[in-house]
């Protein structure tokens, strides 16, 4: 295994315990728990890993919240969606703005229309094609916001550039919009 390899899943790591150890900052809303830590931590997967580790990060994180019960079988598609949709944005643009939206379009849009047959078929829990749209969107447009003004502090900080040599990746954040 290569040694940037093995950083990248130190990192991920570090990004699972990120999450995993604030999840009990949540909220309710409807049938389903907010979560906006678990889409900071998507972003900056996204940013610093790529596509195949934020989804990686978002599967460990969402197992083991739903393993501690802290969280539901509803985090899995909002998470992992989410993940890959800003991690392939951000490899094929390596711009922010899209990256952000990506986030919020696949967590908020395509998680909550697929947490619909996880919730009715799995969970038997009766609910509408969209019920889980507004939920995970008010979840995913904070966690993106606070990912945000992270990334923008780092940048303003030159501490992006100290991340991004320690990942053996120099090119993995190159433009800011």
């Amino acid at each position: 295994m290569k040694k940037a390899e093995v950083k990248k899943l130190v990192v991920a790591a570090m990004f699972v315990a990120l999450a995993v150890s604030l999840s009990t900052f949540s909220f309710p809303i409807g049938a389903s728990k907010c979560f906006p830590i678990q889409h900071m931590v998507n972003v900056l997967s996204a940013v610093f890993l790529g596509p195949w580790y934020g989804v990686l990060v978002a599967f460990c994180t969402s197992l083991i919240r739903n393993l501690l019960g802290t969280g539901t079988l509803l985090a899995f598609p909002g998470s992992m969606v989410g993940a890959l949709c800003c991690g392939l944005v951000y490899k094929i643009s390596r711009k922010l703005i899209p990256t952000y939206i990506a986030e919020v379009v696949g967590t908020g849009i395509l998680g909550g229309i697929i947490a619909f047959p996880v919730a009715s078929f799995v969970m038997g829990k009766e609910a509408a094609l969209f019920t889980y749209v507004v939920p995970f969107l008010v979840s995913t447009v904070g966690g993106t916001v606070i990912a945000a003004l992270l990334i923008t502090v780092l940048y303003k900080t030159h501490a992006i550039n100290t991340l991004t040599a320690l990942l053996d990746d120099a090119d993995s954040i190159r433009s800011k919009a």
